[in-house]
C-alpha cells in the first residue's frame, strides 16, 4: 500500500510540472531583441545585478544626436544656384591661383605638353555666409560642389584633361561665415603648344596654358590673378630630361569670339631651352665622324678601287641612316630645321668624297688611254729600258747624261708618269717625231698629275667643313 501510494504522488508531481510549462492561449514567443532589451531593462533597475558586476548603465553615443545639417546651415535649399552671385550687378571678381606640380612630357611630335597642378579659385557668395561664434571655415569635398555655384572654368586648347580621383576626388571647398570661398581640385591637362622647330635642337620653346570661363563673359565674370606673378607657384623639384625649364610667369588678357562676346583669360607661361649634350652624341659626333672617315680615301692609293669604293659607300649610307633616325622622331613641318641643315652638308661632303675618287680613276683611265695611244705613234723605244747602252744626242732630246733614276725604272707604276713625260719631250724635239705626232696636238700636254687631286683634297674638303661648323655654330648656339 505505501508503493501504491507513493507511485501516486510521484504521476501528481509530474502532471503539476507538465502544467506549468505549458503557455496559456495567445501568448506570443518573445523575439530575441525584446528578450535581450526586457534583461538589459532589468538590469538598469538594478534587479539581478550582482556585486562587482562590470557592466553598467550605457552613456548616450553623440554621434548618434541629430545635429543641423550643413545644407541648412549654408540655406542650400533657401537660394537658386543655378545663377551666379550678385546675379544682375556687377561682374563678380573671381581670383586665381596656380601650384604647378609637375610637368610630365613634352611632345614636339604631337606639338603638345602634360602637366599636373592645383587650380584654387577664390570668390564670394553671400549666399553661403552662416553664423559662427569662432569664425571657424567649413570644409567639403565634391559632393556639396554639385549644389552650389562654382566657376565654370575650362583651359583653351587642351587636348585632355581630368581631375584626380584616387582615392576619392581631388576636389575641397572651403567656406568662410562671411561668405568667402575656396574652391581647389587637382588636374592633369594636356595642351597644345605651337613650336618653331626651326633652330632644333638648339632652340627655345615657349608653351602657354590658358584658363577661361566658358559661359560667362566679363559683363558677368571678372578672372584675374589673386597675387599677380607670385599667384604661380611651381616646385623646386620639376625637372625634365630633354629640356632646361628657364622661368614660369603669367599675363591676363581679353579674348573675343564672334558670337559669344569678350571674355577674360589667363595665361601661364613657361619656356624651355632644350639640353644640346644628348643629341651631340646621338647626332652631331656621327655625322662628324662619318664626313672625317671619308676623307681617309683620299691617302689611299688611286688603284686600290675595293679599298676606296666601299669606303665611300659605307659613309654614305651610314650618313642616310642617321637623317633617316633624326626624322623619324620629328614632326613633318615644311620647312628646314637646324639639325638637317648639319646632316644633310656632312651629307653632301661625304657624297663629294665618293665623287672625288670617281673623278681621280676617271681621269686615270683616260690618262692611260692618251699614253697608250701616243705609243703607238712613237718610233720603237726598245733601247731605252737599258740605261747603261742608252745614248740619245743632246742635239735633238735636249737631254745631257741621261740620269739613270729617270730611265731606270720605266715601265713600273710609281714612274710611268715621268717616263712619258720624257718620251714625250724626246718626240716634240725631234723634228721627224714631231711630224708624226704634228696632227694630234692634243697629246701636246697629256701628263695630268691625278695625285694632285687627291692632295688638293686633303687640304680643301677638311677646310671646308671646319669653315662650315664655324659658321653653323656662331649662327645656331
Amino acid at each position: 500500500m505505501q508503493v501504491d501510494a507513493v507511485l501516486v504522488l510521484f504521476c501528481v508531481w509530474l502532471a503539476g510540472a507538465a502544467g506549468k510549462m505549458v503557455q496559456p492561449r495567445g501568448h506570443k514567443l518573445e523575439t530575441y531583441k525584446q528578450s535581450r532589451s526586457r534583461r538589459e531593462t532589468r538590469m538598469d533597475g538594478g534587479v539581478g545585478q550582482k556585486i562587482g558586476s562590470p557592466i553598467y548603465k550605457r552613456s548616450p553615443d553623440m554621434t548618434k544626436t541629430l545635429m543641423t545639417k550643413s545644407e541648412q546651415l549654408l540655406r542650400i535649399e533657401d537660394h537658386d544656384f543655378t545663377m551666379r552671385p550678385a546675379f544682375g550687378g556687377p561682374p563678380i571678381p573671381v581670383g586665381v591661383d596656380v601650384q604647378v606640380e609637375s610637368l610630365d612630357t613634352i611632345s614636339e611630335v604631337d606639338m603638345d605638353f602634360t602637366m599636373t597642378l592645383y587650380l584654387r579659385h577664390y570668390w564670394k557668395d553671400e549666399r553661403l555666409a552662416f553664423p559662427s561664434t569662432n569664425n571657424q571655415s567649413m570644409t567639403f569635398d565634391s559632393r556639396l560642389v554639385k549644389k552650389i555655384w562654382v566657376p565654370d572654368m575650362f583651359f583653351v586648347h587642351s587636348k585632355r584633361s581630368f581631375i584626380h580621383d584616387t582615392t576619392t576626388d581631388n576636389v575641397m571647398l572651403r567656406v568662410y561665415p562671411d561668405g568667402n570661398v575656396l574652391y581647389s581640385l587637382r588636374v592633369t591637362v594636356t595642351a597644345m603648344c605651337n613650336m618653331d622647330l626651326s633652330r632644333f635642337p638648339l632652340d627655345t620653346q615657349t608653351c602657354s596654358l590658358e584658363i577661361e570661363s566658358y559661359a560667362y563673359t566679363d559683363d558677368d565674370l571678372m578672372l584675374y590673378w589673386k597675387k599677380g606673378n607670385e599667384s604661380l607657384n611651381t616646385d623646386d623639384r620639376i625637372s625634365l630630361s630633354q629640356f632646361l625649364i628657364q622661368k614660369f610667369h603669367t599675363t591676363t588678357k581679353l579674348a573675343f569670339y564672334s558670337s559669344t562676346g569678350w571674355y577674360n583669360r589667363l595665361y601661364i607661361h613657361f619656356t624651355l631651352r632644350r639640353h644640346i649634350f644628348f643629341f651631340l652624341l646621338q647626332t652631331y659626333f656621327p655625322a662628324t665622324l662619318m664626313v672625317m672617315l671619308s676623307w681617309v680615301s683620299f691617302w689611299i692609293d688611286r688603284r686600290a678601287v675595293p679599298a676606296r669604293v666601299p669606303l665611300g659607300i659605307t659613309t654614305v649610307l651610314t650618313m642616310s641612316t642617321i637623317i633617316t633616325g633624326v626624322n623619324a622622331s620629328m614632326p613633318r613641318v615644311s620647312y628646314i630645321k637646324a639639325v638637317d641643315i648639319y646632316l644633310w652638308v656632312s651629307f653632301v661632303f661625304v657624297f663629294l668624297s665618293v665623287i672625288e675618287y670617281a673623278a681621280v680613276n676617271y681621269l686615270s683611265t683616260v690618262q692611260e688611254r692618251k699614253e697608250r695611244k701616243l705609243r703607238e705613234r712613237l718610233p720603237c723605244t726598245c733601247g731605252i729600258g737599258n740605261p747603261d747602252e742608252m745614248m740619245i744626242d743632246p742635239q735633238i732630246t735636249g737631254y745631257g747624261t741621261m740620269d739613270i733614276n729617270t730611265t731606270g725604272n720605266y715601265g713600273m707604276p710609281e714612274n710611268g708618269g715621268r717616263q712619258e713625260r720624257m718620251l714625250a719631250q724626246m718626240a716634240l724635239n725631234d723634228p721627224q717625231i714631231a711630224s708624226q705626232v704634228k696632227p694630234s696636238r692634243g697629246y701636246v700636254n697629256i701628263w695630268i698629275d691625278t695625285h694632285a687631286i687627291d692632295k688638293y683634297s686633303r687640304v680643301v674638303f677638311p677646310g671646308a667643313y671646319i669653315l662650315f661648323n664655324i659658321i653653323y655654330w656662331s649662327i645656331y648656339s
